[in-house]
C-alpha cells in the first residue's frame, strides 16, 4: 500500500509517498476505507510545519477522505462493506486505505461524488458552526469573510447570503475577487491595495460588522477588530499567516466591548448527536443548490509536496483533492 510519510518537521518536500504496510483489520468501532478522494487543508500544513504538535514520526498527514467501506470491526452496526463514506477524523488519510472509527463516518448521498465528498466536509462543516453555532447568522447581519475565495471561505459567502446576511470578502487578487463576487459577497475588498478596515467602515457607512470570520491570523489582525461594531465577534478559526499572538485584553474594550473566539471543528465534531445534525444541515444546503461545491482541483497523491507549496503560497481557490 502507499502513502504519504513525514519523518521530520519542515517544508512541504518532508513529504515522501512511500510503500508502507497495510493496516491491520479493522478493530471494534472501526471500519476499513478504501478512499476515492483524499481532501488536502491548511490544517495538513500545520502538523507538516510543526505549528500543531506532531505525533511521533513517521507519520501519515490528513483528516480527511471519501471512499467505500471494504471491512468492518467486530460489533460495528450501521455500516458494512461496500458502504460509500466520508469522514473527518485523526491523521492518516493521505494513504490508500486506512481504517477510521465508525463514530466519524457520515453515509454520502448517491448524488454526491468521493470528490466533491472530500472537497466539502472538513471545509462544509467548520462553515457550519462557524454560521450556525459560533455566531448564528440572521437576516440582516453584516459579515466579513477574510479569504473569500477558498475551500471555507465560497462555502461561507453562499452560506452567509442564503441566510440573508450582507456579505463583505477580503481577497488577494482580481482573480479571486471574481470568485467571491459569484459565491455572494455583495462587497469585494482587495486587501493588497486597500486597508481592508478602512473600507468596511466606507461599505457601512460607519455601521461596521456584526462578525468577522478570518482563518488568515496573524497578517489580519488587530485590524479585523477595526471592522467590529460594538459587542461585535471575531471568530479566528485559522492561522494561514502565523498564529495570533498575544494582546492586551483591554483592547477589546477600547474597541467596543468585543469578544473574540478561536474554534476547533474537533471539538464540535466529538459529540455524534451534534456531527449528525451538522452534516445533515451542511447536506440539506447543498441539496438545495443555495450553496454550490465547485469540482475541486485534483493531483495525484504522489504530487502532494506541490500541492502544499502552492497551498501555503496561496495560489489556490476552493478545495484539492488528491487522488490515490
Amino acid at each position: 500500500m502507499r502513502a504519504i510519510r513525514i519523518h521530520h518537521i519542515g517544508a512541504p518536500d518532508v513529504m515522501r509517498l512511500e510503500d508502507v504496510e497495510p493496516p491491520p483489520p479493522p478493530g471494534p468501532g472501526q471500519a476499513r476505507v478504501r478512499h476515492r478522494a483524499i481532501a488536502v487543508n491548511y490544517l495538513d500544513v500545520y502538523y507538516r510545519t510543526g505549528f500543531y504538535p506532531p505525533p511521533p514520526y513517521p507519520f501519515t498527514p490528513g483528516n480527511e477522505g471519501a471512499g467505500e467501506v471494504v471491512a468492518v470491526g467486530k460489533g460495528v452496526k450501521g455500516f458494512k462493506p461496500g458502504d460509500r463514506v466520508a469522514y473527518v477524523s485523526t491523521l492518516g488519510s493521505y494513504a490508500e486505505e486506512r481504517n477510521v472509527e465508525v463514530k466519524h463516518l457520515l453515509k454520502l448521498p448517491k448524488s454526491m461524488s468521493y470528490a466533491t465528498a472530500a472537497a466539502m466536509m472538513m471545509k462544509g462543516l467548520t462553515a457550519q458552526c462557524l454560521l450556525r453555532q459560533t455566531y448564528k447568522v440572521k437576516n440582516g447581519d453584516v459579515i466579513l469573510v477574510h479569504a473569500a475565495a477558498g475551500g471555507v471561505g465560497q462555502i461561507l459567502c453562499q452560506w452567509g447570503k442564503a441566510l440573508g446576511a450582507t456579505v463583505i470578502a477580503t481577497v488577494g487578487s482580481p482573480e479571486k475577487a471574481a470568485i467571491a463576487k459569484k459565491c455572494g459577497a455583495k462587497h469585494v475588498i482587495l486587501y493588497r491595495e486597500e486597508d481592508f478596515a478602512v473600507r468596511v467602515a466606507e461599505i457601512t457607512k460607519g455601521a461596521k460588522c456584526h462578525v468577522v470570520y478570518d482563518g488568515v491570523g496573524k497578517a489580519t489582525f488587530p485590524a479585523s477588530l477595526d471592522c467590529l461594531r460594538p459587542f461585535g465577534l471575531l471568530a479566528s478559526f485559522g492561522s494561514a499567516s502565523g498564529g495570533i499572538e498575544a494582546f492586551n485584553l483591554a483592547l477589546l474594550a477600547q474597541k467596543g466591548s468585543l469578544f473574540v473566539t478561536r474554534p476547533t471543528l474537533f471539538t464540535f465534531l466529538a459529540d455524534r448527536a451534534r456531527l449528525d445534525k451538522m452534516a445533515r444541515e451542511l447536506f440539506a444546503i447543498v441539496a438545495s443548490g443555495k450553496v454550490k461545491i465547485p469540482p475541486p482541483a485534483e493531483a495525484p497523491l504522489a504530487d502532494a509536496a506541490r500541492v502544499h507549496a502552492a497551498l501555503e503560497a496561496r495560489q489556490t481557490t476552493g478545495a484539492i483533492v488528491l487522488a490515490p
